[in-house]
């Protein structure tokens, strides 16, 4: 089967800034409303659970969230980034995987965080990928997103002081947790802030949704 465009794009993009982004992109750029995001989302999944970060670049967010107690792992799409997490994190596990399919058993985790990685997807992506979100969590689960908010699509050709292409879409924060809700989750907070870095160049979004632990059996 033919690869998607947009899967070899992002692929090739990321392979091609991946030690650039390292060198450029701080451990923890993150201002104090997404950290606080994260630092909810740690306290709630809690330790000794398996967590994956799904796109989880050169590994910061991976290794920010093992630092506030998580056993997590990454995976990303990008052979180059996942390379330059390992040299960077040994002590952490990552992989290369897409999270458009997912090797994870089904409920094997406690916790998944997509830290801006579903803003490449073609949005008519996002149900199958939420799906199988939903799959791979445990019942009383938590999900972590984060996206750009917005509703278009910026072609990129520059990035990290390379010549690349490949796009990245702006989500509304609304119809995420539409999709999320239609694929079984419950969307337990959203925040939108505005910008706050030179790098921000609009509203940022992040959702933090629950996979509803199962029903408990009705008595014979």
């Amino acid at each position: 089967m033919t690869e998607p465009l947009w899967l070899t794009e992002t692929r090739a993009a990321y392979d091609t800034v991946a030690v650039d982004y390292a060198r450029m992109i701080p451990e923890v750029l993150e201002g104090p409303l997404a950290r606080g995001m994260l630092a909810a989302f740690a306290e709630m999944v809690g330790p000794g659970r398996p967590v994956l970060e799904v796109g989880c670049g050169t590994g910061r967010i991976t290794a920010h969230l093992h630092r506030l107690g998580l056993d997590i792992s990454g995976a990303d799409l990008s052979p180059g980034m996942v390379e330059v997490a390992r040299s960077t994190y040994p002590e952490l596990r990552f992989e290369v995987g897409s999270m458009t399919d997912l090797a994870v058993p089904d409920g094997a985790l406690a916790g998944l965080v997509a830290w801006y990685s579903i803003i490449h997807l073609p949005p008519e992506l996002l149900p199958d990928v939420f799906a199988g979100f939903h799959r791979v969590l445990a019942p009383g689960g938590h999900l972590l997103i984060a996206v750009k908010a917005g509703d278009c699509r910026i072609r990129l050709t520059q990035a990290y002081g390379h010549e690349v292409e490949y796009d990245v879409y702006w989500l509304p924060p609304e119809r995420l947790a539409e999709q999320l809700t239609a694929a079984g989750f419950t969307v337990h907070a959203t925040l939108v802030r505005q910008p706050e870095t030179l790098g921000d160049r609009g509203p940022q979004a992040f959702l933090l949704a629950i996979r509803p632990a199962d029903a408990p059996a009705e008595p014979a």
